[in-house]
């Protein structure tokens, strides 16, 4: 049975017209939508729908209070308190409402708990999305959720990264704006203020907080502010604004406030600086204002209250009060004006949706109903799954149990002090913004800057300053790194085969770099390389023209041509330190200029021992001559290559040479050198020469020659004394040095050693060849072996 009610109240109407007259149309909407589904001849043909209306005063008490009356036995005052609540039938089968979150977060624990449907016009809290915690809740508007992502949007398209979110104490105001800020961070935009104001002015500290407020967002020089609030705390915000002198700002808001006639009627409310905001994308409820001013116009004539005057009689004041003081004063033009803005299509389709799931539930069809009992959670299953239509729009709740029905993003623009919305853009999944139309508040009508930092170029990233961590200045990408994203903190390194440079947004390949055939300083060393191998060439062959003088044969005779072809090889073998380097040339690298350096000084070794026997050993020298002259001399120089052969073996199995690729030690190139894999190898490998070469030295050193003969000694003595002192700048510098100069140092060291025992030991000797013939004698070339058993005989 239909059973139309007043507005129940507990205390007098609120004084602020706004918030009454929405009340009034929202009851409006819902009283007119039943009696289109009670005259409808298919939705649920042959039963009548009928109502408790009350209103909740937009306080949690009120709206517990009829709650609790739903959820009483249907023809009692008792609520049952059972295990199981299939059978059980309560005073209503749904709910449609209240409006505001924080009182359907109240009530909606309440219906859950019977599963009794519960459909809100108006409640956008996200945490309602929770099916778990409120499976009977729905609504037919978009969360908050939706909201906010249609703000965060509207901040990147402008370029507003620096902003202050001011909210309401409600749970409206925390719910979105902790959704904003989570989704602020994800999205480069900075938050420079961030605050609550209160929801009820009277408290004591209402007015100071709202000022300190005003104050710290006036600190931070933002230029854009995002309010989540209902009507009056808006007001409150926007009214102390102003008196503040705060400047104008960007107003970013929601439904909430911005189609409040509330917040409009601030005084010299055009002052405080552009207003945009999203409102929820409704259509229109074709019938209803006739419907209004039809039953405004029923208000007037003496029937209707005869019959309303019956009708409020028949209801028990002692359950509720049913009275509603204001409504006998309202007057169709105290709410004509808010029919086009305030939406009553959320209301329509939440009764609508009621009806088609009881449509579903009773399995009406087009002759009638079914005379069927139906519990409420037996509608539940049909609200989740099948779309409904209502007035040619279809409808579907999504998986949290809402709509999305999009929103229009619009625009205070004031016309002769008269505020009017202007659509000037669309959200649904994307934005688009009708920037032309819109007019801002600055000089040249063009949207001002609200940032702490610039957008960075590309390959600079973001460095942060302060103690914000949104502010930052932009800065170059170092050498070697690149800019991979958008805001990036940090620039990334290249891998390790590229480069970059400064402030660079790719990497690039590294080239190779070696001691190169046709580079200035190659050829220069190559050069050298070729006048010290004819200088060996050519000192080999005069002492081949003359093997047989004296002059020859004190040096060590064909011994001698074996140590100038192994000087030959010598320097023969800088060419393996040219062009690119692998894995067989650094093996080969130390190996061959060991083993020839090695091959001269066991060539000079029999003529060191000689020496040093015939003047430091005489008495030793007859039985000991033999072993290191003539041709015994040759199987000292054999043994001592073999050795240096072993030797070779050895550190080929502790630690050859092999090719390293160096990518730290140029900023653009990778360095390909031979690296030494093990000092303990390399100082074998050429330890046994150094101590060849010290054993020459010792034997020669300090021998004395009288002046009518040529001292053979100090050619060799000169010859280990420079080897010596080039190695030991060689390794310095050998070990240190990690660029292409390894392979020119390597070089320089085998050209110094072969020029050094070249020019001591046999230039002097080519010399009196050439230019002093006379002197090739075997009076003053006397080989010491030779002369020493006639010294014995006298």
């Amino acid at each position: 049975m239909k059973k139309p009610s007043p507005s129940c109240s507990t205390g007098p109407v609120p004084a602020v017209p706004r918030l009454f007259t929405d009340g009034l149309i929202w009851a409006l909407a819902m009283r007119f939508a039943i009696e289109q589904i009670n005259n409808s001849s298919w939705l649920l043909p042959g039963v009548t729908l009928g109502y408790d209306m009350c209103d909740t005063c937009f306080e949690p008490l009120v709206a517990l209070q009829p709650s609790l009356l739903f959820l009483t036995r249907n023809g009692t005052r008792a609520i049952g308190v059972l295990c199981d609540y299939s059978e059980y039938q309560p005073r209503v089968i749904a709910v449609i409402g209240p409006h505001k979150s924080d009182l359907c977060l109240l009530t909606a624990k309440l219906f859950s708990s019977f599963l009794i449907p519960q459909v809100s016009y108006g409640a956008s809290s996200e945490t309602l999305s929770n099916t778990e915690l409120y499976p009977s809740f729905y609504r037919t508007v978009p969360s908050d959720k939706n909201l906010v992502e249609a703000v965060v949007l509207l901040l990147n398209h402008f370029g507003w990264n620096w902003v202050a979110t001011v909210a309401s104490d409600d749970e409206y105001g925390r719910g979105a704006q902790a959704l904003f800020l989570s989704m602020a961070g994800t999205n480069s935009i900075c938050i420079a203020f961030e605050g609550l104001i209160p929801t009820e002015l009277a408290e004591p500290d209402a007015t100071k907080q709202l000022e300190n407020t005003i104050k710290l967002i006036n600190s931070t020089k933002v230029n854009v502010i995002v309010l989540f609030a209902h009507s009056v705390p808006a007001q409150a915000l926007l009214q102390h604004s102003l008196a503040m002198g705060l400047g104008k700002k960007v107003w970013l808001g929601s439904e909430a406030w911005l189609l409040s006639d509330i917040a409009t009627s601030v005084p010299n409310i055009q002052s405080v600086g552009t207003v945009l905001g999203f409102v929820m994308r409704t259509g229109t409820v074709p019938g209803f204002q006739e419907f209004v001013a039809e039953l405004f116009n029923s208000v007037a004539q003496e029937e209707f209250c005869q019959r309303s005057r019956e009708l409020s009689g028949l209801e028990d004041t002692e359950v509720l009060d049913t009275h509603c003081r204001q409504c006998s004063n309202v007057t169709l033009g105290d709410i004509w004006p808010m029919l086009g803005v305030t939406p009553v299509q959320p209301v329509h389709v939440a009764v609508y949706s009621v009806a088609h799931a009881l449509h579903r539930a009773l399995g009406c069809t087009s002759k009638g109903c079914p005379k069927t009992s139906v519990r409420s959670w037996q509608l539940l299953h049909f609200m989740n799954t099948l779309p409904f239509e209502v007035n040619g729009q279809s409808f579907r709740f999504d998986q949290s149990h809402g709509t999305n029905t999009g929103y229009k993003l619009i625009l205070w623009a004031w016309r002769d002090g008269t505020v009017t919305y202007l659509p000037v853009g669309d959200y649904d999944q994307s934005l688009y913004v009708r920037t032309s139309q819109i007019q801002f508040h600055t000089p040249d009508k063009k949207e001002p800057t609200s940032e702490c930092f610039r957008r960075c170029q590309p390959g600079q990233f973001r460095r942060i300053k302060g103690f914000n961590l949104c502010c930052y200045d932009c800065t170059d990408c170092s050498e070697n790194t690149f800019w991979s994203s958008t805001d990036s903190t940090s620039c990334s390194p290249c891998p390790q085969h590229q480069w970059a440079p400064t402030r660079s947004t790719r990497c690039h390949d590294r080239t190779e770099r070696f001691l190169s055939w046709d580079e200035p300083l190659a050829v220069a060393l190559l050069t050298l390389v070729a006048l010290t191998a004819a200088l060996s060439c050519g000192a080999a062959l005069l002492f081949l023209q003359h093997l047989q003088s004296p002059l020859v044969q004190l040096a060590g005779g064909a011994r001698s041509l074996l140590a100038l072809l192994w000087l030959l090889l010598q320097s023969l073998s800088c060419c393996l330190h040219v062009g690119r380097p692998s894995a067989a040339l650094c093996l080969l690298q130390q190996l061959c200029y060991a083993l020839c350096l090695n091959g001269c000084f066991s060539s000079l070794l029999p003529k060191a021992l000689e020496i040093t026997l015939v003047t430091e050993f005489p008495h030793c020298a007859p039985r000991l001559l033999r072993w290191v002259t003539h041709g015994r001399a040759w199987l000292v120089v054999a043994m001592s290559i073999l050795t240096q052969v072993l030797l070779c073996w050895c550190h080929l199995h502790l630690g050859p040479d092999y090719l390293v690729a160096d990518y730290e030690s140029l900023p653009r190139e990778v360095l390909l050198v031979c690296g030494t894999q093990s000092w303990a190898a390399f100082a074998l490998l050429h330890g046994y020469n150094s101590c060849l070469a010290f054993v020459c030295f010792l034997c020669t050193f300090m021998v004395q020659t009288p002046g009518r003969r040529y001292n053979v000694a100090r050619g060799i003595t000169f010859a280990t004394f420079i080897y010596f002192i080039i190695w030991i700048f060689f390794l310095v510098i050998f070990a240190t040095l990690r660029t292409v100069l390894r392979a020119v140092t390597q070089i320089c060291t085998i050209l110094a050693t072969t020029l050094g025992i070249l020019a001591s030991y046999f230039v002097p000797k080519c010399y009196i060849l050439v230019f002093r013939p006379d002197l090739n004698t075997r009076d003053y070339f006397q080989n010491l072996s030779d002369e020493q058993p006639e010294e014995d005989r006298q």
